[in-house]
Formats: C-alpha cells, structure tokens, sequence
C-alpha cells in the first residue's frame, strides 16, 4: 500500500519530517482514501496519524565513561584540554602544598619534635615558597640537624 502522498501530507500539517509520521497500522484503508490536508487533519484528530518523538542522543557510553573516570581511568595527557592550570588553579595548587606543609610543621612542634624558634623559622620558609614539597621539608629538617635531642 502506498502512502507517500498521505506521508508528505501529515509531515506539512505536524510540520516535521516524514520520517516521524506514524500510521495506525488498523486504519490504513481510510489513510489511503484520505488525499486532502483537511482529510489528513481530521485523522491526526482521530489518532490515526501521529508524530513519532525525537530520537534523543543515548547517555549510555556517557554514561559508561564517568563510571571509568571515577576509577581513575582516561584521564592521561591525551584526554585532556586546557593546561595544567585551567584543571588546577595556581592558587589553588600552593593553598593545597603550604597547607600540608603548615599541618606537618605544627605536628613536629606539638609533639616537641622541634622547638618553637625552630618551628617560627620554618613556618617563615614556607610561606616563602622555599619548600618545593612536605618531602623537601623533611630532608632540609634532617640535613640541618633541627631535631631536638
């Protein structure tokens, strides 16, 4: 049964494409008959013809990869945009390494590991930047003899 006509007919009156024209499978004889925009109206009214929905993009894979990134997964230098930088602010980088800088010297100094003249030195340098990690700290507290005895 042919139906082109009644299809290009339908996609004008629903305006969208003929693609998306869906037929009562029940009714075709009286969608054959009809060969008018009125007649293809009062179908649509009937529920004889209707507009399919969009087909939306599917989030599976999407969906799959946060679950891998998650775990760590795809996130090497080939997946990523923007420097090193525009994922981790400058700012944001030093408030995190003098942060546990701070937090490591307050320890030594509350367990009496070093003593507070020590400890002010210290907390200077960090805030300096002459630290360049925790463990530069810790090598430049043995190196110079710093723990107490």
């Amino acid at each position: 049964m042919e139906l082109k006509v009644q299809k290009k007919l339908a996609g004008a009156v629903l305006k969208c494409s003929k693609s998306r024209i869906r037929f009562d499978p029940e009714r075709l004889d009286e969608i054959k008959e009809a060969i008018t925009k009125v007649d293809i109206k009062a179908l649509i009214i009937d529920n004889a013809i209707s507009r399919k929905p969009v087909n939306a993009a599917s989030r599976f894979r999407a969906r799959k990869k946060i679950v891998q990134k998650r775990k760590g997964r795809q996130k090497g230098p080939g997946s990523r945009k923007g420097k090193r930088t525009a994922r981790l602010p400058k700012k944001r980088a030093w408030i995190n390494q003098v942060r546990i800088q701070r937090e490591f010297l307050k320890y030594l100094r509350d367990k009496g590991i070093i003593d507070k003249r020590v400890y002010r030195d210290l907390y200077l340098k960090c805030k300096g930047g002459f630290f360049r990690s925790k463990r530069h700290l810790k090598l430049y507290i043995d190196e110079h003899g710093l723990i107490k005895k």
